[in-house]
């Protein structure tokens, strides 16, 4: 996918840069990925997607990469809202009426997001990991020791302090992620590297800090996201088909998502896998798998 011609769709607050593989009249996968990753966290399913005849198309999410705010006075929200939302707006804008979403961190959260609020919009779901939407009102309480010491980052970041250690130390920051979340990961400099490039977007650091200060209450989100945050704070369940993933070592997930089965009310398969965090990458065949699962079910 590195090949691939990068091209651009606007939304009503972005100008969106993303990949396009694949036929066209193929089904439609949106793939999002996470912080801190990029589109090339999915140059390894792609091939496999596209061979089974599936249009791929991969976004750089807000802050990453070429994708760009329309306007200087737009907020740089990193809320979930936006990003599900952007899915949606993403899809409009290329006419595709009922793509498959998949994603893994903030892709998953977005997928997610876009999924419930939007399932006449959505054929099918591949999540990392599990029921996704941030639980506002859970997340501001503290969670065990352990966890919170896996999640030093977001701590770092509410502060003056860790804004600044994101902004001049992003790279040698988010590597340091990428070590903590896939132990064992076969991830060299050069694979890093090529991530690491779409860090350097102007809004990256803004979008990064204002997602996890709002996920604790520091800041605000943006009011005009406050009817779409009011009913994800009510925890809708997701009616279409899905896959949800787990990475047996990923330190993020303590336990796993088996037990969030209840919040899918359609056709649900939860799969697990001995990976981190950054399950694309690391097993491009069980992503691939758990989209052509879900491409089967919604035929």
């Amino acid at each position: 996918m590195a090949e691939t011609t990068v091209k651009y769709a606007e939304t009503s607050d972005l100008r969106i840069a993303y990949v396009d593989r694949g036929p066209r009249n193929g089904t439609p996968v949106i793939l999002s990925h996470g912080f801190p990753y990029d589109i090339h966290a999915y140059d390894e399913v792609t091939p496999i997607l596209v061979e089974a005849g599936l249009r791929v198309i991969v976004p750089y999410a807000r802050g990453f990469g070429p994708t760009r705010f329309l306007s200087n006075d737009a907020k740089r929200t990193g809320q979930q809202a936006a990003r599900g939302l952007d899915i949606i707006q993403f899809a409009d804008a290329l006419g595709l009426q009922r793509p498959i979403l998949g994603g893994f961190d903030w892709g998953g959260n977005a997928s997610c997001v876009a999924a419930a609020l939007w399932p006449e919009r959505v054929s099918g779901l591949v999540s990392y990991a599990g029921y996704d939407i941030i639980d506002v009102a859970a997340q501001r309480r503290p969670a065990e020791p352990a966890l919170e010491r896996v999640c030093w980052y977001q701590h770092l970041f509410q502060s003056a302090r860790g804004r600044d250690c994101l902004d001049r130390a992003r790279d040698d920051l988010c590597r340091m992620l990428w070590q903590e979340w896939s132990p064992g990961g076969a991830f060299d400099e050069r694979i890093f590297a090529r991530s690491a490039a779409a860090f350097a977007n102007p809004d990256f650091v803004n979008v990064v800090i204002h997602c996890y200060r709002w996920m604790s209450g520091l800041e605000p989100g943006d009011p005009s996201l406050a009817p779409l945050e009011d009913r994800l704070a009510q925890r809708p369940r997701i009616a279409v088909p899905a896959v949800t993933l787990d990475g047996a070592r990923d330190p993020l997930k303590p336990g796993g998502t088996a037990d969030h089965a209840a919040m899918f009310i359609g056709r649900h398969e939860h799969q697990l896998f001995d990976t981190g965090h950054n399950l694309p990458q690391e097993r491009p065949d069980a992503f691939a798998g758990a989209v052509l699962n879900v491409c089967a079910w919604s035929q």
